[in-house]
Formats: C-alpha cells, structure tokens, sequence
C-alpha cells in the first residue's frame, strides 16, 4: 500500500476547498424578498424617504426587492394589506382604527405623522367662513379619503349634523378644478400640500385644520398584514429600520430624498415636493418621535385616539387598542429632529 505523504494530504485539502468554494461561487444568490408597499396616495413628497432609501440600495442590501404601488386613499391601501394584497401599506391611522373595527387584519408598526395633516379648503367668496357653514355644501374627494371617513368626528365635535353634507367623487388630482369651477363647494387635503392649495387659491382660499378644530390624531402610519408579521418578523423588522432610517435622514438632508422621489415618480416638480416634505417633516415632530423615536406610538394617545374613534365614528365591533400598534421593530435610536413651522 503506498505511503501518503503529510504534503500530499495538505494538497489534497486545498484542493478540495478550492473546488467547494467554486461550487458555491457558481450558485446564484438567495432571491430577494418581494415586499409591495400599498401608498395611501400617487407618490409625493412624504413618499420621498421610500424612494431615496430605494435608491440608496439600502431594502436591496437587507434582501428586499422595494415595489411602492400608487393608492387614492387610506381605505383602500387599508383593504389591500388586510387581505394580502400588499404585506405592508400607509394608511391615516385614525381610519386605521375604524377598519379595525370592522375586523381589518393589519398593524400599525410604525407613525410617520406624530400630528394629523388633514384639513379642509374652500372659496372665501363661496361665502363659506368655518365647518359651520358646510351644512348644504358639497364636499369633493376621492371615495377612499381618510377625512370623508372621518368627517362624523369633526363634525360632531363643532356641533354640525355629519349627514348634512353631500360628498361627491373626483379624482385625487381633480381637487383644485373642482373648486375653481364651483363643481364643488369644499374639498380636502393634506397639509404638506398647503402651500400649494395657498399658491394656486390666493387670498380667496379658506383653509380648516383638523388639529386647531379639536381633531388631531395620529396621522399617517405605516400598517403590516398581521399573517405577514407573523410569519416573517425578521423580514418586517428589517424593513421597518430602515424606513425609519430614511425619514430620519431626510428631515435632516432632505435634498437627495427629493431628487430621488423626483426620478423614481414621473410628473413630479422638485421645488412643489420640497415643500411637501418640509411641511412632513412639521407633522413628524413631536416630544415622543424626538426622545422615544422617530415612528413611536404613545400608548396613552393611542387609547385617547381609540376613544375619539369610538365616541364619535363609532365602531363596529370594539377591541384592544393595544392590538392596533406595536413599537417592537422600531430602533430607538433612531430620533426625530426639531421641526418649526414655517
């Protein structure tokens, strides 16, 4: 029998290695995970941290293959990613609430507007001074609008009947020909868009916010289909950071975000979207996203905000507030920058 020597043995390891390494080399790479986001609106300003992180190839590098889907309002991305349809979505977390009651089988993981961003427009020269002067009025919005789901509340709240208005539908971008051409008496809007409802209205507009109106619950909040969160909560924690991630720099560089947004949603003008952020950026600052972190739900809120929903919407079937949020994929390191109003 012949002799193997200690060299010849040695060969024999390095050459295996080599050959087991180059296997593993030849094999493709571990396919990323498809993870739709389901907006609540076509792409604007507040989407931009969606599409520089994108950019950025940060989902990439966590195995996440991004794809943002365009919505017309929060109770449709709502449906979306209760059934399945997107695993993840932005909804307004009030409506978040009220579908909740109907049995909505989503989460909210993460709150991007610590204060509401909805408000309501119209033409001073229609007559219309405040809320209570809508009685009789028609008010414009897409059929999925948080606020026209919302409206019981506010209306409620300052002492107005909530059936004695009549909503009418338009398309999301139909709001300010709706008003200009007196189609509609009243539409909505977010507030990151005032400025250009004040350019576009002048010194006719009259504005309502929800917030000085006695309304101002948690606003846009990112939601996960709970079969989701469940089977796939590494997937869903990476996601969350980093979209956490993307909000926080951007307060702070918000340029590169734009740009972006810019190239990643056609029709969009980069001075109007720069705007839009920097008011998203007033609605993300509050105590809680600047020392427990950017995207924390207040406990405390949340129950105050389950009983607005209650009192005054109703529900169909009440639950555990505590069941519509979590913080546990949130980095709380990660805080949100003080914001003035412009």
């Amino acid at each position: 029998m012949p002799c193997i020597t200690a060299h010849a043995l040695r060969r024999a390891a390095v050459s295996f290695a080599w050959t087991g390494f180059a296997a593993l080399a030849s094999l493709p790479a571990a396919a990323a995970e498809k993870i739709e986001v389901a907006l609540n609106w076509v792409a604007g300003g507040d989407h931009a941290p969606l599409y520089y992180a994108k950019k950025m190839g940060w989902y990439d590098k966590a195995g996440i293959e991004l794809d943002l889907q365009p919505g017309k309002g929060s109770v449709g991305s709502i449906g979306r990613v209760s059934t399945g349809g997107s695993p993840v979505g932005l909804a307004d977390m009030a409506v978040v609430l009220t579908a909740l009651g109907k049995g909505a089988n989503v989460t909210a993981v993460l709150d991007i507007y610590a204060n509401t961003a909805l408000g309501m427009y119209w033409l001073k020269s229609s007559g219309i001074s405040g809320v209570k002067d809508f009685p009789g009025k028609r008010i414009g919005v897409p059929p999925g609008d948080a606020q026209r789901a919302l409206w019981p509340a506010l209306a409620k709240i300052n002492g107005v009947d909530p059936a004695s208005v009549t909503w009418v539908n338009i398309d999301p971008n139909g709001k300010l020909a709706g008003l200009k051409s007196k189609g509609i008496d009243i539409t909505t809007n977010f507030y990151n868009l005032h400025k250009i409802m004040a350019r576009e209205l002048g010194d006719d507009m009259g504005f309502l916010s929800w917030q000085k109106a006695g309304v101002n619950p948690y606003g846009l909040a990112v939601i996960a289909n709970r079969d989701f969160m469940a089977a796939k909560p590494a997937l869903l924690s990476q996601f969350v950071k980093i979209t956490q991630r993307a909000y926080a720099e951007c307060a702070k560089t918000p340029q590169p975000c734009i740009d972006a947004l810019v190239e990643g949603a056609s029709g969009l003008n980069v001075a109007d979207q720069l705007v839009n952020w920097q008011l998203t950026t007033v609605l993300m600052s509050d105590p809680v996203s600047r020392s427990a972190g950017l995207g924390w739900f207040d406990p405390k809120r949340m129950e105050n905000d389950y009983q607005l929903v209650s009192t005054y919407i109703g529900l169909d079937k009440p639950f555990d507030v505590k069941t519509a949020y979590t913080n546990q994929f949130l980095d709380p390191s990660i805080k949100m920058i003080d914001v003035k109003e412009p």
